[in-house]
């Protein structure tokens, strides 16, 4: 719940706060893609400013606080996607309307990169941090290309190793505990060519494809995910035939599937494989599915952070992909269906208390974590 203190006036409230003032920083940084740079180089004078270490990696900066032996780490992105063609304030220069700040990248993430930094800070000042317990923060680039280009998937072996983690994407400060994958399959139908008048001499691919697709028109997945539910497919491009008067000896069709952690994607394309004429070829299964377990600590934390928090599972895919072998809990500030449109904004005053919620996680996760003797020390 956002709190709204009385008679603000919320571009006061905005420019006054710690984090308002670095969230109109960076939204006011254009940082597409590829283009980062000066993202970079303001996010790490400002934890330089306020005494926090930091590392330079490319353009990831990478933030610590702490010198304990149990890590937690906070993981956001500051790349954007382009401006859309009709904003209604120009996309670079954040625009209060109402208690709402837009803007390319508020939301999607830079709201998320400027609470989690802004609690970091928070956190090294208030001496409130066990002895043992270290904050690790990894503001990266390209998480909105979604390539190998990916700047967590690179820094990832340079980053210390880590207990938990939290993923800075928009879901209005409620814990996502599961996350879709993608599998991209391709399906090849191989026939026999001939003329068309002559259609019995051949063996039409296309026919065989349809049949296929008529399969999996009505093909439900039976393992539903108690936090994403179904898995989804979607047939997305189709291609065969060469010409008008030629039975087509070969055709193919792109299937989309939108994959739980009930099934694995080999277990996907074996599956299909067993029930389709046509050849079965994998053509992306990197973006796996994920969760984490209700019982985790970072779970618990992130619930014991406001009354009304309430697990829930996404259906878009993040940079907790690159980490899906800890613990890790998605969760931000904003609406996320703001991302990527013309009005994308974010409430100034959520944004202010999500600062505080993400405070309260990592006081919760380190009074609750089990302690490790392990030597996680950082890299030189």
């Amino acid at each position: 719940m956002t709190v709204r203190p009385e008679h603000s006036d919320p571009s006061a409230f905005y420019a006054a706060s710690d984090v308002g003032q670095l969230h109109r920083a960076l939204v006011a940084t254009p940082s597409l893609s590829h283009e980062e740079a000066a993202a970079a180089d303001l996010l790490e004078k400002h934890f330089q400013d306020a005494g926090v270490e930091t590392r330079r990696i490319g353009d990831n900066i990478v933030a610590w606080v702490g010198a304990g032996s149990r890590t937690l780490l906070l993981n956001s992105h500051l790349d954007v996607v382009p401006p859309s063609s009709n904003h209604p304030y120009p996309a670079f220069e954040p625009t209060i309307e109402g208690t709402e700040v837009f803007g390319r990248g508020t939301v999607d993430a830079k709201g998320c990169v400027a609470s989690m930094v802004t609690a970091m800070i928070r956190s090294a000042r208030s001496g409130h941090l066990p002895d043992d317990a270290r904050l690790v923060g990894a503001f990266t680039v390209c998480e909105e290309t979604g390539g190998q280009d990916n700047g967590l998937e690179a820094i990832r072996p340079d980053l210390p190793s880590f207990d938990a983690a939290l993923i800075g994407e928009p879901t209005h400060m409620q814990p996502c505990v599961a996350q879709k994958g993608l599998l991209i399959l391709r399906l090849d139908a191989h026939g026999k060519s001939a003329h068309a008048a002559r259609a019995e001499h051949g063996d039409n691919a296309i026919s065989r494809l349809v049949r296929d697709l008529s399969y999996l028109e009505g093909f439900e997945f039976e393992r539903i995910h108690p936090f994403l539910g179904e898995t989804t497919q979607n047939v997305t491009v189709i291609e065969g035939g060469t010409a008008r008067n030629v039975i087509p000896d070969r055709a193919s069709a792109w299937i989309d599937i939108r994959t739980t952690p009930s099934y694995t994607h080999p277990e996907i394309a074996e599956l299909l494989n067993a029930r389709l004429e046509s050849e079965v070829v994998i053509h992306s299964q990197r973006f796996i599915p994920v969760e984490t377990s209700p019982n985790e600590a970072i779970v618990k934390a992130c619930l014991a952070a406001r009354s009304d928090a309430q697990p829930f599972g996404s259906p878009t895919m993040s940079d907790w992909i690159q980490v899906h072998d800890v613990p890790a809990v998605k969760i931000g500030p904003g609406d996320s269906r703001r991302s990527h449109t013309a009005h994308e904004s974010i409430d100034v005053f959520e944004l202010h208390d999500s600062c505080a919620i993400y405070e309260s996680i990592i006081r919760s996760f380190f009074e609750d974590i089990e302690g490790t003797s392990q030597d996680r020390g950082f890299p030189s």
